[in-house]
């Protein structure tokens, strides 16, 4: 065997700058080797110390929980990495909690993969990691299994992540787009459209004036709050890639039942309306990734809105809709001069890579 402090030296003499001081990702990153190990026992065990993943075995292993466990994942390959409002490593954890948290389980712990392309700097890595810690920390979940690998230039972007996420139902806790009823009312937590116009303002240099960041959060605390106040809330989602319409069309399709909104209560920053109407976008089609849409009864609609306005995360809920009886698995929208439209997908994405 390799005496280490050979082979330390015969790095050394090999590359005129220490390999092990590198400032950027090198495949060696990803092989499974001393540079692998310095990597996860430098940059990654510092920021997500915890009982669950300090043992480092092949599988973290979770205690039972009462209740039925929910479990998602979800990949980001957003460009670019940070952005305002924040970055890659942030969105990869409110993302996945969000998935959780509006199916109705409360997240427990997180698996975190990293894919990098060879030449990333390290510095860069290791702010997306502190970000990640902050949001884990905020979003009160833990990173309980994780992985890298490393990639050669040009087969990634600098930095995919893959998390994925368990969580518990609560007993008793029905939370499901099958529970939606003609009559509930359609909520929105807050404004629409930040993510994707803010996301699209910094990838094409565009200045669009005013604050424009991404609304990325986790909706953990909100989702608790609006379900201790309103516990018969029918259905809630994250209207992310594809936006709120992505939502009531897919829920719309598939319950088939009918779905009315209206474009006058819809919640829209003047400076996204103004960005939207610059570059031909619908704002209902623009992703969010902090925000929720919730199927209420009727009778509770009231409730559920003052349980959300309530919250720092919902002050700008609002009321936008309903669900029908009349053309069963069809969203139209009533526009402002009293029109209606049927509000359709596009064929394609038009905002690519945003999350």
């Amino acid at each position: 065997m390799l005496d280490p402090k050979l082979g330390d030296a015969l790095l050394a003499a090999t590359c005129p700058v220490p390999i092990a001081d590198t400032p950027t990702v090198l495949l060696g990153h990803g092989s499974g080797g001393r540079l692998t190990a310095k990597l996860i026992e430098e940059t990654m065990l510092p920021a997500f110390r915890n009982p669950l993943l300090e043992p480092l075995e092949d599988a973290a292993i979770l205690a039972p929980a009462a209740g039925r466990i929910a479990l998602t994942t979800d990949s980001y390959v957003v460009t670019p990495i940070f952005f305002p409002g924040g970055d890659i490593g942030e969105l990869a954890v409110n993302g996945t909690v969000n998935d959780l948290v509006v199916s109705g389980a409360r997240p427990l712990a997180l698996s975190l993969a990293f894919i990098l392309e060879e030449g990333f700097p390290l510095a860069d890595l290791e702010r997306v990691v502190a970000s990640v810690k902050r949001a884990a920390e905020r979003a009160r979940v833990r990173i309980a299994t994780g992985d890298t690998k490393v990639v050669g230039r040009g087969s990634a972007d600098k930095v995919f992540i893959n998390t994925s996420g368990v969580g518990v139902v609560p007993e008793g806790r029905e939370v499901s787009a099958r529970r939606v009823r003609e009559g509930d009312a359609i909520l929105v937590s807050g404004t629409i459209g930040d993510h994707g116009v803010a996301i699209l303002s910094c990838r094409e240099g565009l200045a669009f004036g005013g604050d424009l960041a991404s609304d990325t959060a986790p909706l953990g605390d909100l989702v608790e709050s609006l379900l201790a106040a309103c516990p018969t809330v029918h259905a809630m989602r994250d209207p992310t890639r594809g936006g709120v319409a992505a939502t009531v069309v897919e829920i719309a399709s598939r319950e088939k039942v009918g779905i009315e909104l209206d474009e006058e209560l819809l919640p829209v920053r003047d400076v996204v309306r103004g960005a939207c109407e610059m570059l031909g976008l619908d704002p209902l089609l623009v992703a969010n990734e902090g925000k929720l849409v919730a199927f209420v009864p009727e009778k509770d609609a009231a409730i559920a809105l003052a349980a959300m306005r309530a919250h720092p995360l919902g002050r700008g809920a609002a009321r936008i809709g309903r669900v029908t009886r009349e053309h069963p698995g069809v969203v139209w929208t009533r526009t402002p001069i009293g029109g209606a439209r049927i509000l359709e997908l596009p064929y394609a994405e038009m905002l690519p890579r945003i999350c």
